[in-house]
């Protein structure tokens, strides 16, 4: 008997978030050897460092902001937040997630290696200093903070620092103004921090709707938050108290001056550590590069599911679709392709900017005639009940047969509004069945049928 033979697997899992989870258990349910590694806490980004601590420490804020709104209006005092306490109540939420994580997945009888595996060849792999066999291998470490490349950029946080904190710095400069610069910047301005932010775009949150995104923008300069755009970061330097960051714009260096620089400029896919090509698994700055079935397009051993594969946004909802997806290609053969058609998107600033189906491009550039309905409507009722100074839309029919094809909302709640407009698309419904459909009064969600 050979004594040094290789571990072998039916299934092999890279990363441990929603994506890697789902097929693990999945395929584990259905009696195949599986295993998953994780090079960080078992979790994943979402649970243990992204979306979830995120939107915990959100929850202060939206108190902050409602209170400032009616200040004087039935409010006599805002209330004041402590980041501590704060930070107290979010460890609450992430402390047990590695350790619950790891404790299910054993219960359902699948190996747990705590490394980033390297490929070796198409289906062999190298983990914790020992080498396994899979007939199939997924995918799914995710994205990690996008890293930058000057002089002194090994003085900035990432993401993971910023949700970690355990006191505000007086002063922030977020390098980036997509999703987590936005959000971030929102938190720290209303907790009291000096907020600047920086990007090489000519505006924030590119993927969203221009005009929205305008008056986004507007409103986070009424809060304080400085942006600079067209500006290209040249160097970080380390001060006595201080970071001193030279920025060049407009062909002229200027420099600003900080506690803190946080590089929020996006993520990549996690897969620089991978050995991909020796896996002969390919892939580009989008991630693994695979077909309809989530399979890779070189090596039909190799799966890809949630942020690291090609296929839409990364969103933690389309991860564990995804991950779903895979888990009955890899059981039952290839018989399940992924649905992109529809997928809403959030910015959890606050205001919240959400949108879904067809930006206003993409809408003139399909259909021959388009409708858009756009307006400001901060005089609406449930605006003005909260006295919110911002709540905008821009949702787009089909003229053809007035078939709602796109919806952009600015205002509170939108995070929640948006996935009624989701149904809407997704169902093909039209501006006279959308306003025929009853809804609870007074809502957030009534106000979509007076919006199409």
């Amino acid at each position: 008997m050979e004594q040094n033979s290789n571990e072998k697997f039916d299934v092999f899992v890279i990363g441990s978030g929603i994506a890697g989870q789902t097929v693990a258990m999945a395929c584990a349910k259905a009696g195949l050897k599986t295993a998953i590694a994780d090079k960080r806490e078992f979790g994943g980004t979402c649970a243990n460092r992204g979306c979830d601590p995120k939107k915990v420490l959100l929850g202060a804020t939206e108190i902050l902001e409602r209170a400032e709104h009616l200040k004087n209006k039935g409010i006599q005092k805002a209330p004041k937040l402590r980041w501590g306490d704060l930070q107290k109540f979010k460890r609450k939420f992430t402390r047990s997630i590695p350790k619950k994580t790891e404790e299910n997945l054993s219960a359902a009888g699948i190996t747990l290696y705590h490394q980033s595996p390297k490929f070796l060849d198409t289906q062999t792999l190298s983990v914790e200093g020992k080498t396994v066999d899979a007939d199939k291998i997924v995918i799914a470490t995710g994205y990690e903070p996008r890293p930058l490349s000057f002089k002194g950029s090994k003085y900035l946080k990432n993401s993971d620092d910023f949700l970690n904190l355990k006191k505000l710095p007086k002063s922030i400069v977020f390098l980036g103004a997509g999703y987590v610069g936005m959000e971030f910047a929102h938190m720290a301005a209303r907790a009291g921090c000096e907020v600047t932010v920086v990007d090489t775009s000519e505006r924030a949150l590119t993927p969203f709707d221009p005009d929205l995104v305008e008056q986004l923008t507007e409103y986070s300069k009424k809060m304080g938050i400085k942006f600079i755009f067209k500006a290209e970061t040249k160097s970080v330097e380390r001060l006595l108290k201080n970071y001193k960051l030279t920025y060049k714009k407009n062909g002229k260096s200027k420099i600003i001056k900080c506690r803190s620089v946080f590089n929020t400029s996006g993520r990549v896919p996690s897969i620089a550590k991978l050995d991909l090509e020796k896996g002969d698994v390919a892939f580009s700055d989008k991630g693994i590069q695979s077909n309809a079935f989530l399979q890779s397009i070189s090596n039909d051993n190799v799966y890809a599911c949630g942020d690291v594969s090609d296929h839409g946004l990364p969103l933690t909802p389309l991860s564990g679709r995804e991950g779903y997806v895979v888990a009955e290609n890899i059981i039952k053969g290839n018989r399940k392709q992924i649905d992109l058609d529809i997928i809403p998107s959030v910015v959890f600033t606050l205001p919240h900017l959400a949108s879904v189906g067809h930006s206003e491009e993409e809408a003139r550039s399909r259909y021959k005639n388009i409708i858009v309905n756009q307006a400001s409507v901060s005089n609406w009722f449930n605006a003005k009940r909260i006295n919110a100074p911002v709540y905008s839309y821009k949702v787009i029919l089909n003229a053809r047969n007035e078939e709602i094809v796109g919806a952009h909302l600015l205002g509170p709640n939108a995070a929640e509004t948006i996935n009624i407009f989701t149904m809407a698309i997704k169902a093909k419904m039209k501006a006279d069945e959308f306003q025929a459909t009853i809804f609870t009064y007074p809502s957030w969600s009534n106000d979509l049928k007076s919006m199409v």
